[in-house]
């Protein structure tokens, strides 16, 4: 009977939380399969049986486990059941059908009026929306007098008898480290925010004439967080202190600019590294994103992925967001908030023209980044982004994107 033992998914982490069995208890499994997802503070992770046999489980779903405590007992001297596959829980990942509301129907309402409304009534009626069988006429047979229209308010209905339910459900380990460190960010940083505007024209004109070729040459797109990736690096060595921490009394600067990316995943909010981003070129900038965005979707994330930058980049548009305040991720002392891209009037030499505009936020930690730093940074981010083919291509755009 082989003992299986909660690994350590790494340093600092004592105890992880039993988010999923992968088989049912009582499975015969395969070694390497997948029998179970556990989540620790910092990521989900897969456990897989380390030998081949009958399976008892010693946790239950949402219970937390001690690192090196036993989870789950193997039987390798059970013998596979002949002619029938491994059972294995359903995990498919399709999303539930949307439960109907249920609405209950709105009373019929009275008909106090025994007469027409007035033309001028009428036209009141109409610009509210209402019907005049919905009004109480005041005027000679029950007749809607002009005042009787502008003093009737729209029915709002009533309250109906449908269903009100509520769901009551833990946080993860995850989610509820997450929370914690948010909190953290907000109350032991100085943090503000500052803001600025982008004309991504140049990037999208940049994108048109090379995205194809592009990603025919290198097989992955040419999206916009190489460009944003490589001017916060450029950015980074011009303001140094952005790309530092806070220890107590000392402040830590560091010669390489590890960012972290903010990725939604099937857990909540990851924040998967881009390792060394100042030697990497659009196309390993590309690269990495990709992988690193396939790797959270998937569950693959590792707890050394996530650890270790140095600046994070966080995309709100993605999801239609205009503006934002990011929280810093801590130890951090700067994010950058990059958002929606939405066409706007601004002024060009003199003259009104449409352009497509992105607004920027950075938040930074005041205790030791300066506003003049700060302001800085992000007018050289947006310096970069404005005129990438000087600033981030050396006005060698074929040499830049290796084609």
């Amino acid at each position: 009977m082989l003992e299986m033992k909660v690994p350590s998914p790494g340093e600092s982490i004592t105890e992880v939380e039993i988010a999923q069995w992968l088989v049912e208890d009582g499975d015969y499994v395969e070694k390497d399969q997948a029998i179970a997802e556990v989540d620790s503070d910092k990521a989900t992770l897969e456990l897989p049986a380390e030998a081949s046999g009958i399976i008892t489980f010693k946790a239950e779903e949402g219970d937390a486990v001690a690192v090196g405590a036993v989870v789950c007992l193997i039987d390798t001297d059970a013998e596979k059941p002949v002619g029938s596959e491994t059972p294995k829980k359903n995990t498919d990942t399709k999303p539930a059908e949307t439960a109907k509301a249920e609405i209950a129907e709105a009373p019929e309402v009275t008909n106090y009026a025994t007469g027409t409304p007035s033309p001028a009534a009428r036209k009141i009626l109409d610009e509210k929306g209402m019907d005049a069988k919905a009004v109480k006429g005041t005027g000679r047979d029950g007749r809607i007098t002009k005042s009787d229209a502008e003093h009737a308010v729209p029915s709002m209905g009533t309250p109906g008898d449908g269903e009100r339910g509520s769901e009551r459900k833990k946080l993860s380990m995850l989610r509820r480290k997450v929370a914690e460190r948010l909190v953290s960010a907000k109350n032991e940083t100085a943090m503000l925010t500052t803001f600025n505007e982008v004309d991504m024209g140049p990037i999208f004109a940049l994108r048109k004439e090379y995205k194809e070729t592009f990603k025919e040459k290198h097989g992955v797109g040419l999206g916009f967080m190489s460009f944003f990736t490589l001017a916060v690096v450029r950015a980074l060595e011009l303001y140094p202190d952005v790309n530092s921490m806070i220890d107590g009394d000392y402040q830590i600067k560091y010669d390489f600019k590890d960012i972290s990316i903010a990725v939604s995943g099937p857990k909540g909010l990851m924040v998967p590294v881009i390792r060394d981003a100042g030697s990497l070129s659009f196309r390993g900038v590309e690269n990495e994103v990709k992988r690193l965005a396939i790797r959270a979707r998937d569950g693959q994330i590792t707890v050394d992925e996530m650890t270790g930058g140095t600046f994070t980049i966080s995309n709100g548009g993605v999801f239609g967001s205009m503006l934002s305040t990011p929280i810093i991720n801590p130890p951090q002392s700067g994010i950058l908030g990059m958002h929606n891209i939405v066409e706007r009037p601004v002024v060009k030499n003199g003259e009104i023209v449409i352009a497509p505009v992105m607004f920027v936020a950075l938040s930074y930690d005041h205790r030791i980044i300066d506003g003049r730093e700060s302001v800085g940074f992000l007018v050289a981010v947006k310096e970069a982004l404005e005129n990438p083919t000087e600033l981030l291509m050396n006005n060698d755009i074929k040499t830049a994107l290796e084609l």
